[in-house]
């Protein structure tokens, strides 16, 4: 004769936990790296060039964060946005996980749009010819660009897990939420040798005997 039995196996609790727990291992790792990845890109030479100043060539360059802010801008987003990501719970935890995405693919758009562009050298070339009509000349690029639309893809990734796996990730906890119970005053102390305080305990709705309520 067989037996039907409603508790939930050990094995079907214990996968989802531990799928909890290494996706969360993983977005946290991705979504770190991605945003220091794309933070440190953009302080990096983006792109070079030359401007005729004088009869001469006059070096240029351009980091990435004078090529476009956008990258940085939306690396701190994500990084907050994974923070964030432990404060909400249900259905403002697949808000933010959606926001956490979109950084990191607006890092990656933004990264590539500014691997080819020399407007930055440009400024520069006027700013230093006095001419603002004067453009950049010899110019090259390097890969600092894709350096930071990697940071920008881990991010994407964390995003990702974040969607799928949010739900199984802790919360903040709440023990340090204040409660709207009121709180129990202690019972003052009663010198039984000034009749004021004794008057004062009963008119609190105490004992001065310490005996029990009044």
């Amino acid at each position: 004769m067989e037996y039907v039995t409603a508790l939930p196996h050990p094995r079907s609790e214990a996968a989802p936990a531990r799928s909890g727990r290494r996706s969360l291992a993983v977005a946290l790792l991705c979504g770190a790296l991605g945003a220091a990845v794309a933070l440190l890109a953009t302080r990096q030479r983006w792109a070079e060039g030359t401007a005729t100043v004088a009869g001469g060539a006059f070096p240029l360059t351009a980091r990435g964060s004078e090529v476009t802010g956008v990258p940085a801008a939306l690396a701190i987003v994500g990084l907050a946005a994974l923070v964030a990501v432990f404060a909400v719970r249900r259905s403002g935890r697949v808000l933010v996980a959606v926001l956490l995405a979109l950084s990191g693919a607006g890092t990656v758009a933004a990264a590539l749009f500014g691997a080819t562009g020399g407007a930055a050298l440009d400024d520069k070339a006027a700013q230093v010819s006095g001419d603002t009509a004067a453009t950049a000349t010899a110019l090259s690029h390097t890969g600092w660009p894709y350096v930071a639309a990697a940071g920008g893809v881990l991010l994407f990734l964390a995003g990702l897990l974040a969607l799928r796996y949010g739900r199984l990730w802790p919360a903040m906890s709440g023990r340090y939420e204040r409660s709207g119970a009121p709180r129990s005053r202690a019972a003052r102390p009663v010198d039984p040798d000034r009749p004021e305080d004794l008057w004062k305990a009963l008119d609190r709705g105490e004992d001065p005997t310490g005996s029990g309520p009044a």
